[in-house]
């Protein structure tokens, strides 16, 4: 009998928090049971295991990243709406380091992270790429964005320049590029 109180929604909330204080190595049930105070067999109520519980991880980040690119993007259009998408995305990974690392190591996810290349197609149209190269410019602008994430998340920017202020101006840079494609 599940816990009073205690759900799938408390128990991915938490397996997050412990994900982005501990990265996803730290998220064990032994640790998650401790954070929400239950004994471990009891999240067998909830969750079918591990594995299971870092692919609902995995699967809720990507729907947070999306949700948190389109809310960035959604009152521009062209260069900016792409400009503030991208800076949304770094956003994100600064602030939830364990639960971007779910996200990489998720498989079999087609619906959630198709709404992130979706989210990218309808925000590339503005320049009018041919559909070939659609898939070209949003392969480069998730590299370019996990790439600077990944790198800025290892502590490899610790030069003078704020590192959002490189973004923007990588992003520009690229976005430039496309539009002369």
């Amino acid at each position: 009998m599940p816990r009073m109180g205690l759900d799938e929604e408390m128990i991915l909330s938490a397996a997050a928090e412990l994900a982005d204080r501990h990265g996803l190595d730290g998220v064990t049930l032994a640790a998650l049971a401790r954070q929400l105070n239950v004994r471990p067999p009891s999240l067998y109520n909830h969750i079918d295991g591990l594995p299971a519980l870092r692919q609902q991880l995995a699967a809720y980040g990507l729907e947070q990243l999306h949700r948190a690119m389109l809310e960035a993007s959604n009152r521009h259009s062209g260069k900016e709406a792409v400009l503030q998408a991208g800076m949304a995305y770094a956003a994100f990974v600064r602030q939830h380091p364990g639960v971007y690392e779910a996200t990489l190591r998720a498989t079999g996810m087609p619906a959630a992270g198709q709404s992130i290349v979706d989210l990218a197609v309808r925000l590339l149209a503005d320049f009018e790429l041919e559909e070939r190269h659609v898939i070209h410019a949003v392969r480069g602008l998730r590299s370019l964005l996990h790439g600077f994430a990944s790198l800025e998340q290892g502590g490899g920017f610790r030069m003078e320049i704020a590192p959002t202020e490189s973004l923007r101006w990588i992003l520009e840079a690229y976005l430039a590029g496309l539009a002369k494609a």
